[in-house]
This record gives C-alpha cells, structure tokens and sequence, in this order.
C-alpha cells in the first residue's frame, strides 16, 4: 500500500509542478498575447466585443485551472489509501494474534508498524497537496480578475 502512496503523491506532485510552471512561464505570454489582440480591436463596446472579450477570459480561464479537479481528487485519495494500509496492518495483528494465540506486544509490533506508516504517508502527501491546490485555486482567480481589468471596455454615451 505504500508503494501506491507513493505513486499517488508522485503523480500529484508532477502535476502541481506542471501548473506552478504554467502559472509562471506559459500563462504570462498568453495573457500579454490576449492583451495584444483586445488593444488591437478598435471596436471594445459592441455586444460583439463583449462575447470575444468573455469568451478571451473564458479560454485563459480554463488553461489557468486546468487539471485542478485532478489534483483535488488525488489529495482527497491520499488519506483514504493511507487509511487503507491501516486496516490491511491491522488485519495482520490480528491474523498474529489468531496465530500465536497471544496477545503479546512484540507479535504485533510489525503489524501496528505496518498500519500506521501508511496513514502517516497519506496524510503528509494530502496536507502538501492541499496547500499546492489551494495556492493554486487562489492564484488561477487572481490571474482571471487581473486578465479582466486588463481587457478594459470602452463604453460609448449611447449605452
């Protein structure tokens, strides 16, 4: 059970690095391309230039969280996996105390050892996700309402 814990972690881990990468090379040209081709336009008041405009922050928008639900449900599975090794290490004094008929301390040892590395592993690797996704999620909201200042609307008296 550790191993799949520790392949969980390591997936999860790749792809937050793949967003923190995204956030800080990949998104700042799509943003100043998207900036560009808005100041480009001459029209920025029509009903016509409000869908582009929406639909520009739409597309960043989804780049921006993209693989977020992801990462969400692979932080979520850490502590479950990790509460599955528990029980598999329980389920193993148990089946040492069948065996040996005994409640002894050094009989159980390695299955008490057993259940509780794999709960510790899970929850380290769900508490560092969850701050990776946190700071993720906020700064994907931050990017979007600095993307919508950014593609600023000129309304004319007429509306």
């Amino acid at each position: 059970m550790l191993l799949v814990i520790g392949v969980l972690i390591f997936v999860m881990w790749l792809m937050i690095l793949e967003r923190i990468m995204y956030l800080l090379i990949w998104h700042k040209q799509a943003k100043k391309d998207a900036v560009a081709r808005w100041n480009q336009r001459t029209d920025h008041s029509s009903w016509n230039a409000h869908q582009i405009r929406q639909a520009t922050v739409s597309r960043i928008s989804m780049a921006l969280s993209s693989n977020l639900p992801v990462i969400q449900a692979l932080v979520a599975l850490c502590p479950l996996l990790g509460l599955m090794g528990t029980v598999t290490g329980m389920i193993e004094v148990f089946d040492v105390m069948s065996m040996t008929g005994s409640g002894s301390a050094r009989s159980m040892a390695s299955g008490v050892s057993k259940a509780t590395i794999p709960t510790m592993a899970g929850m380290v690797g769900a508490l560092s996700g969850v701050f990776a996704t946190t700071w993720l999620t906020r700064t994907a909201k931050k990017e979007r309402a600095h993307l919508e200042d950014a593609l600023d609307i000129h309304v004319t008296k007429g509306e």
